[in-house]
């Protein structure tokens, strides 16, 4: 009898342990950070202002599907670089040195 009873006993004991050590519940989705399609939903809404109805629906199919600006390549910078007055009327070392700030400024 008193074999069970410490049986019982020791039961309980783990049983309140495996409870007692549940581990903490995953953070709330308001606290992750927002994926980029939401981030872009975001800014979609807060664009589209007070537009109502087919308008809205328009405007934001229009900003969701619209593909973000990609970078200017090399090529692209020689070409506005080159295509400016200042370039075609340096030369040697000026339109060098032009030519190096004009390509590592930062696209617009």
């Amino acid at each position: 009898m008193k074999k069970l009873a410490s049986l019982v006993a020791l039961g309980a004991a783990l049983s309140f342990n495996a409870f007692a050590q549940t581990p903490a519940p995953a953070p709330a989705a308001s606290e992750k950070a927002p994926t980029a399609q939401q981030s872009k939903m975001k800014t979609c809404n807060t664009d589209a202002g007070d537009k109502k109805g087919d308008e809205r629906k328009a405007f934001m199919k229009q900003c969701l599907s619209a593909k973000p600006a990609k970078a200017a390549t090399q090529q692209d910078k020689m070409k506005t670089c080159n295509a400016d007055p200042k370039a075609k009327t340096l030369k040697g070392d000026e339109r060098k040195a032009f030519m190096k700030e004009c390509l590592s400024a930062k696209a617009a």
